[in-house]
């Protein structure tokens, strides 16, 4: 078997791929980027070797970027904010039945364990926009106006079980931050608000404590057998 670059396993055996951020979720505006995230099976036999296929993979397009499928489960499995949202986007380029399966699998991968990660996250983010604020004398505003998405949407995810990427009626209200028109005081309460309302929300979250993580081996490992097996008809056909 000639080993595949990474951008071949994501050109011919791409699972899953998406449209992801402004357009995802509900805030693009003209000239807005379009990003491709997607998720791409590698071979099982390439995983017999001593050199591993790529668990990820930048490009081959611009802002495109793809994970392996087990790789990608992983991530879901600790709730990584842009990995959970992957599985939510409204905007889904291509599909598989493999990747099917894997979307059917979206609330396997929904935990309590999202409070911390993305909360965490939204922590860290905050961090760097104080420092911009310190050292330039105001934030990016753009990246102040995905914090809150962020910090809205997982308060929702805790309060409901369910996570939504799509802003909907907040578009306006958020678009007003990106473009600065809300002052760096405001954006400072309203991030605080949203985190103690977070707080809140997972004291009595409908989200289980853990991952169904024995459901999502399962589908890894049938999905890999599957692999192996067609190889080997290729093999034998061949």
């Amino acid at each position: 078997m000639i080993t595949p670059t990474g951008e071949d396993l994501v050109r011919g055996h791409t699972v899953y791929s998406c449209v992801m951020g402004s357009r995802a979720f509900g805030l693009a505006t003209e000239g807005s980027d379009t990003d491709l995230r997607g998720v791409y099976l590698a071979p099982t036999p390439l995983f017999w070797r001593f050199d591993k296929p790529p668990t990820h993979v930048d490009g081959p397009a611009d802002e495109q970027f793809s994970w392996e499928l087990e790789r990608f489960c992983e991530l879901a499995l600790r709730a990584n904010p842009n990995v959970l949202e992957c599985l939510h986007s409204p905007l889904v380029e291509r599909i598989d039945a493999t990747g099917r399966e894997l979307l059917a699998l979206r609330g396997a991968f929904l935990s309590r364990h999202a409070h911390k990660t993305f909360v965490r996250y939204a922590l860290g983010q905050r961090r760097k926009l104080e420092a911009d604020v310190r050292q330039y004398g105001a934030p990016r505003w753009k990246h102040a106006m995905h914090l809150l998405r962020l910090l809205t949407s997982s308060r929702e995810l805790l309060r409901t079980g369910e996570l939504t990427i799509d802003v909907g009626p907040a578009r306006e209200v958020l678009l007003a931050v990106k473009r600065g028109e809300v002052p760096w005081p405001e954006v400072e309460r309203r991030m605080t608000l949203l985190a103690t309302e977070n707080e809140e929300a997972a004291t009595a979250s409908p989200l289980p404590p853990e991952p169904d993580r024995a459901r999502v081996e399962d589908f890894l490992i049938r999905t890999r057998r599957a692999s192996a097996l067609a190889a080997d008809g290729e093999t034998s056909a061949g």
